[in-house]
């Protein structure tokens, strides 16, 4: 195929590209077949190229590639097909990541598995954070590294060989049957992962996992610079005094939003700042308590990627387990706590707790002073040591305007880590970047997380830290009008749909500062045998939402999204694919997520149509 004619469609698109593809940071399920994923945009986006259609409202009309900007994008995808048509690669084995390291740790970790050898060889530099006794001790991967001065000198290995090399020339590279895997990196955009040879394809599934739940893809800004490069064009570098003004900001913010005078940390995505978080932890833990076991206690039904990350984790570093934290539904969540701390202490185990509070889906706050009684109740041993203290890791994203770090806080007296997705509120879903900080009794494990923050090129880039500068003073202002919003909807639901049953915070909450936007809505449903009432209660959650977004199509969207700036969320969550939860522990109910400005009463309006049309 003519390399020029790829250079020239390139060109083509970045100058059509639409608008969408560089802002949303979350995507139309109504155009997304999951099992086909960017499969199908690809499919569609290849006929494009070989009619040489690249009008920006062809392209608005494509698939949805992923559904969420974190895991893959239509920019992102368009650049791994670009790189692999100009190297003769099928457009799977090109995989672009925001961070420069990653793709390295993804190798390593297929390849401890398969208890394989891993060589990596290099020209130039190796990004400074990559420390190669941390990998091994805390990681618990192998690596031997040899740097280079021509490809003639990588001889045929036994294992796997990845090149490395930091350069400007993203989309080209000279295959060679000795090398696996190549990786391009570049200081500002991220890197860009290739898998060489039909040998190597197996690796593919298990890179995009990595991709998946421990870092992010390149970002939609970046992918489009990188096209550029491709292009032979220049992208200019970012202002470092300006960064360094807005991250200021942003911590500042955070400080005051948090009441914790302990520096906060800023990462790409809320899953890259948990990973930090974990393997931080782990590698504390490691060092202060030398040969004892360490439990990541975690609700078994909680979304996102954290129930999937946290076990991929205890997977590949010995003597790290999961215990399993019951929390939704009949269990109560102080109970469960109190139960697993008393298993941890009887081991002698390093407990990290990981939770949701509110918990998502179904949006339920614990008793706090019980919850604040069960981590700082003493505990022995069984040969009558005191039991290790629980680190309470503490998902915030739900809602980031509490303030439970504060010296005066419920909490103050426990280790506690309180981290937020910045797709969310923080940035008003402008982009995925999140953020770390601790209470004045953690405050010591914060070097920790930040040192593997680093090693695994996860930070926030310029744009996410600009972006969140912008955003983070307005957000509990924001937070206050959704809030409002949704306790309107949620009492005209109750009143038009008695029956329904919905989880949201009671006001007696809401007066504590629980002001979530998001509420869970379990559709009343008939039939003769419990499967012929979740087929019918399933069918009514989708004909509910497709009523949503046809009649409001510029407000309610169906997408996995919450804190948005504008319009109003409807998705199933046990059916988003952020989620690998086991099908028993699953809520096949509707989640809404409001924002702050929106027409309410035209939502109001469809939703009466819809009991109208079930009645």
């Amino acid at each position: 195929m003519s390399e020029n004619k790829v250079l020239n469609y390139i060109d083509d698109v970045v100058n059509n590209v639409p608008s969408d593809w560089l802002k949303l940071t979350t995507h139309r399920l109504d155009i997304y077949n999951e099992d086909l994923a960017k499969t199908e945009f690809l499919q569609h986006f290849n006929n494009l190229f070989e009619q040489g259609n690249s009008e920006t409202s062809t392209l608005s009309e494509l698939p949805t590639a992923y559904d969420y900007i974190r895991l893959g994008h239509p920019l992102s995808t368009v650049l791994e097909w670009s790189i692999a048509k100009l190297n003769g690669l099928k457009a799977d084995q090109v995989i672009s990541f925001a961070s420069r390291t990653i793709p390295i740790l993804a190798v390593l970790r297929k390849n401890l598995f398969d208890k394989k050898e891993t060589i990596l060889y290099y020209k130039g530099e190796l990004p400074e954070s990559l420390d190669l006794d941390t990998i091994q001790q805390t990681y618990n991967y192998t690596l031997k590294i040899q740097k280079i001065d021509s490809l003639d000198d990588i001889e045929k290995f036994s294992g796997s060989t990845i090149f490395f090399q930091a350069t400007n020339d993203l989309g080209k590279v000279e295959l060679n049957e000795n090398i696996d895997f190549y990786i391009n990196s570049h200081s500002q955009l991220g890197s860009v992962f290739m898998v060489n040879g039909a040998k190597n394809e197996a690796y593919i599934p298990a890179i995009q996992h990595v991709r998946r739940r421990e870092t992010i893809a390149m970002t939609p800004q970046n992918s489009y610079s990188a096209l550029q490069l491709i292009q032979g064009n220049k992208v200019a570098s970012f202002d470092q005094t300006q960064f360094e003004s807005n991250k200021k900001s942003v911590l500042d913010s955070i400080r005051k939003i948090t009441a914790s005078e302990t520096k906060a940390l800023l990462g790409s995505c809320g899953l890259s700042v948990q990973y930090a978080i974990m393997m931080g932890l782990i590698e504390h833990a490691m060092k202060q308590h030398p040969g004892k076991a360490i439990k990541i206690i975690v609700p078994p039904n909680c979304y996102g990627g954290t129930n999937d990350q946290a076990r991929r984790v205890a997977a590949a570093v010995d003597n790290v387990d999961i215990m399993d934290l019951p929390v939704d539904g009949d269990n109560d969540m102080v109970q469960s706590t109190d139960k697993v701390l008393d298993e941890a202490a009887k081991l002698d185990a390093v407990p990290l707790i990981i939770a949701e509070i509110p918990t998502n889906p179904r949006v339920e706050v614990p008793d706090m002073e019980a919850l604040r009684k069960a981590l700082v109740k003493d505990r022995k041993t069984p040969n009558g040591e005191n039991a290790i203290d629980p680190i309470f890791i503490l998902d915030q994203t739900f809602c980031p305007n509490i303030q439970f770090l504060s010296e005066e806080g419920i909490l103050s007296e426990v280790q506690v880590i309180s981290y937020v997705s910045g797709s969310k509120f923080p940035s008003g879903g402008k982009c995925t970047a999140g953020y770390v900080t601790a209470n004045r009794k953690a405050a010591h494990l914060m070097s920790s997380i930040e040192k593997h923050l680093k090693l695994c090129d996860n930070e926030a880039t310029p744009l996410q830290t600009e972006i969140l500068a912008e955003q983070l003073p307005s957000m509990n202002q924001r937070i206050e009008d959704a809030y409002k919003n949704t306790r309107e909807f949620v009492n005209f639901i109750k009143e038009t749909l008695p029956s329904a049953k919905i989880n949201f915070v009671s006001e007696e909450l809401a007066k504590e500062d629980f002001t979530p936007s998001v509420f869970s809505l379990d559709l009343p449903t008939k039939g003769n045998t419990d499967e012929e009432r979740e087929e019918y209660k399933r069918a009514l959650n989708q004909k509910l939402i497709d009523m949503m977004i046809t009649e409001i199509p510029n407000e309610s969207k169906y997408c996995v999204s919450y804190g948005q700036l504008k319009g109003c969320y409807w998705t199933i969550p046990a059916t988003s694919t952020q989620g690998t939860t086991k099908e028993e522990d699953k809520d096949y109910i509707a989640r809404v997520s409001v924002s702050p400005d929106l027409d309410l009463e035209k939502h109001k309006q469809v939703f009466a149509d819809f009991v109208k049309s079930i009645d």
